[in-house]
């Protein structure tokens, strides 16, 4: 069931008439009304830059709606779950990074980090080392932990409504069964962002749909499922109603055009023909465009690329929270994709960022490799450069045209081009790294969680191109259904060396 604006139910967040832009040429919202009752758990879903986020943080406070009204039932607490740690906090210890969560001390905290650590399944250590556990710098932790100890930032408060911006990015299969059983059972109000279909499907009862090309608001009653069912049966009925106007139409101006020949009363027909076109043209529905995907694209291995790219003789992992020196013999070669896996915090990302680095201990990689790396965080990703200047470093040869036209596969139009990458959401600069890479033609692949932040439906595309990709790729995801449909010639597990 979709509202209508009329009867739109009282609720704990109220959206009446709300416009906001960040400036002419970015419009978020036009005229948006919706209602989030108390207890409601609601996806909230749009394309890549539709401004889900900044949905939140008009709801949080840190925006202001340029026209309209946002009311909040008084004395409610929001949290929100953010998805990068602020560098000012990551040099706090864990128990200071949880208390800061509150605007007065919280006095037995401890046991509230330990009960939210297992929902977020943060591994623990045993009870009499807890408490040194928590005195480590939030900055030690790997970036998979780091992303766990924002989720149970936020769910730590206990606030009236909780807001998830992509929780389960950085979650295994298990961390996802923890987070989806906590969300059953939360009894508060809770607005979550998200392209995992079963992760959504599990809790929610309700969407909000931000369109990215109308910038309004669609509220409908169901799961995730329900609402793709009734977006599709809604764009086919205005369809097939167009297709009957666009022949009546067609009909009338045949009509026109022969009795403006005959002169006389006949003229005066096609006079009153004419304007009942042109209020059939007025009647004709707009139909809602649906999320496009991105184009199949191929990226091109570099030419001339040796047998031999990478040679590992050793690596560090994390044990028992220190790092450990680990020998092995393995040799990486052309054509050859490799998984790393293992638990959080084993030292997968640190790894990527040594073998991206080429300088470390126990690694050589191959002189003359050219190195693509995909971080997590987008950290390889200028944010001050603009998006063509970005993809333009990124080629061999510059060549305008081409350039554009690899942009344009990835969904950067000539807007977005001129955009600095750090005003763009997470999943545009997750598809501005892909078109960089594209250029790029690298030899060597590092991807590190490359579907964090991509919109479901251009996922199957990306498998395509890495399972065709016909350099050397290193690659870790910790999503099963990804994976699958890339070939994997080798795996290194850090918890299982070889021996």
């Amino acid at each position: 069931m979709r509202y209508g604006v009329g009867s739109m139910p009282q609720g704990l967040i109220m959206f009446k008439d709300v416009s906001f832009e960040y400036d002419a040429m970015r419009p978020i919202l036009k005229e948006v009304s919706f209602s989030v009752r108390r207890g409601a758990k609601f996806a909230l879903m749009g394309q890549n830059g539709a401004g889900k986020s900044t949905l939140f943080g008009l709801i949080t406070g840190k925006h202001k709606p340029d026209l309209g009204t946002i009311t909040i039932d008084p004395r409610t607490t929001v949290a929100l779950s953010r998805q990068v740690i602020p560098r000012e906090e990551l040099e706090l210890t864990v128990r200071d990074f949880f208390q800061k969560c509150f605007k007065e001390k919280v006095y037995d905290i401890d046991p509230r980090i330990d009960e939210v650590l297992e929902v977020v399944n943060l591994a623990l250590p045993k009870e009499d080392e807890r408490a040194a556990f928590k005195d480590r710098i939030v900055k030690s932790f790997s970036g998979g932990q780091q992303a766990r100890l924002l989720l149970a930032s936020a769910l730590i408060q206990n606030a009236d409504v909780l807001l998830l911006d992509e929780p389960t990015n950085n979650l295994d299969v298990e961390g996802i069964v923890h987070l989806t059983n906590f969300l059953r059972e939360y009894r508060k109000t809770v607005l979550v962002i998200s392209h995992d279909a079963e992760f959504l499907n599990a809790f929610t009862t309700g969407v909000l749909y931000l369109d990215v090309h109308t910038h309004v608001i669609e509220q409908y009653d169901g799961n995730y499922n329900d609402v793709l069912k009734d977006i599709s049966a809604r764009v086919e009925r205005e369809n097939r109603a167009n297709a009957l106007l666009a022949k009546g139409i067609q009909e009338d101006k045949d009509k026109i055009n022969y009795f403006a020949q005959k002169g006389g009363n006949m003229r005066l027909l096609a006079k009153k023909l004419r304007d009942r076109v042109e209020e059939a043209e007025e009647e004709k529905i707009v139909v809602r465009k649906e999320d496009r995907t991105i184009r199949s694209f191929t990226i091109e291995a570099q030419k001339d690329l040796p047998s031999e790219v990478l040679k590992l003789t050793s690596y560090k992992v994390i044990k028992n929270h220190a790092p450990k020196e680990v020998a092995c013999d393995m040799t990486l070669r052309r054509g050859r994709h490799l998984q790393l896996v293992g638990p959080n915090g084993i030292g997968k990302t640190t790894l990527l960022e040594s073998l991206a680095s080429g300088h470390a201990k126990g690694e050589q990689i191959t002189e003359g490799v050219k190195i693509g790396y995909y971080r997590q965080d987008f950290s390889t990703l200028d944010f001050e450069q603009t998006v063509y200047d970005c993809l333009l470093d990124a080629m061999e040869e510059p060549h305008d045209e081409k350039l554009r036209a690899c942009a344009a596969g990835f969904l950067i139009d000539k807007e977005l081009l001129k955009s600095k990458i750090g005003t763009l959401s997470e999943g545009q600069k997750g598809l501005v790294a892909f078109a960089q890479l594209t250029l790029m033609k690298p030899g060597l692949l590092i991807l590190d969680e490359p579907t964090n932040h991509i919109n479901f439906r251009h996922i199957p595309i990306i498998a395509e191109a890495l399972h065709n990709y016909e350099g050397a790729m290193i690659i870790v995801s910790h999503v099963p259904e990804f994976i699958e449909q890339i070939r994997i010639d080798e795996i290194l597990d850090l918890a299982k060396p070889k021996k």
